[in-house]
């Protein structure tokens, strides 16, 4: 069996990018959390020295053995991605996710959203962001999740909440509204409310969310335990997601369900470019408090991009016998969920 490594800085968004992309391969990585002391983590990838100066020992080591395939993602990663490039002598098959920020010609293979500029003969340009929400883990988590939500009336709506980030704002106000477009949902349709908030949400408005939807067929997570997030999204008939996160919004996406977008306060022309295009292409269409039913092909760059590796690493003579190969869309099991209103 190839072995892998995930490099990351730890950040969630990151890593379950570069995991997802390993599971699809069958891989089951070993995970590298590096920390950068400074300046280097201000200025990464731009100022180059030897890692072992720029490491923190907060962080994981890199040392050998050397794996066969390391997947990296974010400008932090970078460093640690080509000191494995180089100390390996190129034995290792090096994949940096989002742009790097440096020529792409550093890494065996770049990965980027069409919303980044990097471009080159080893760029795979996705629609949107990898992640883990694979048919069969939402099978899996649907199976273990069905009993106990089959309380919860049909159409089911999943609803992702992000919250607070460099660019966007979960405001009050908002958050009000969103409550009761939530609930209107649930009086004019009959739907049932699947929600999971995040760390960003903030107290104060998941405290909202709940009031306003506490006598209505809602779960709404309370931070405890396992978060049901791909279970919600399994047995969603449609599913609604604030736009502060690509990834959410590809995770829904995934699905072939309905997926509507709700616009948080503030602007990122990068995240406006990303949901223009799957508004152009009939995926996702803003959240105006009303159901629709829609089909479109889901996004599936996670297993388009595995492929792409395996092609790769073939072609330099490794064995790729033990890799789960990519699956076609025709191949795949049905999620559960069908709009029906």
């Amino acid at each position: 069996m190839l072995q892998c490594w995930v490099v990351t800085d730890g950040t969630i968004g990151m890593e379950n990018q570069c995991l997802g992309l390993a599971e699809a391969l069958g891989l089951a990585p070993t995970i590298k959390r590096i920390a950068l002391r400074t300046p280097w983590r201000w200025f990464a990838p731009y100022l180059r020295v030897d890692l072992r100066h720029a490491l923190s020992g907060s962080g994981d080591g890199i040392a050998p053995p050397w794996p066969d395939l390391a997947i990296a993602a974010g400008r932090r990663s970078v460093p640690a991605a080509l000191a494995v490039k180089r100390r390996s002598r190129g034995r290792s098959f090096v994949v940096q996710i989002k742009d790097p920020r440096i020529d792409p010609r550093h890494f065996d293979l770049v990965v980027v959203p069409h919303h980044d500029t990097a471009r080159g003969d080893n760029v795979v340009v996705t629609a949107g962001a990898l992640h883990r929400a694979s048919p069969q883990r939402l099978a899996v988590e649907a199976a273990r999740h069905a009993d106990r939500l089959a309380h919860l009336p049909h159409p089911r709506v999943a609803v992702m909440i992000g919250g607070r980030n460099a660019d966007f704002r979960l405001t009050r106000s908002l958050t009000v509204r969103i409550a009761e477009q939530l609930a209107g949902l649930c009086r004019r349709y009959g739907a049932g409310l699947m929600v999971t908030p995040s760390r960003r949400t903030g107290a104060r408005n998941i405290t909202m969310l709940r009031d306003r939807l506490q006598a209505l067929p809602a779960e709404i997570w309370d931070g405890t335990g396992e978060n049901p997030y791909f279970a919600y999204l399994a047995l969603a008939d449609a599913v609604i997601v604030t736009g502060d996160s690509v990834n959410m919004v590809s995770e829904a996406a995934s699905t072939g369900k309905p997926v509507y977008v709700i616009q948080l306060e503030g602007r990122s022309p990068k995240f406006a470019a990303f949901h223009e295009e799957l508004e152009a292409a009939g995926i996702t269409r803003p959240f105006a408090g009303r159901l629709e039913t829609w089909r479109y092909r889901p996004l599936d760059d996670t297993t388009t991009v595995a492929a792409e590796i395996a092609a790769r690493l073939r072609t330099r003579g490794c064995d790729v016998s033990g890799l789960v190969l990519p699956t076609t869309q025709a191949e795949r099991p049905a999620l559960t969920g069908a709009l029906a209103m």
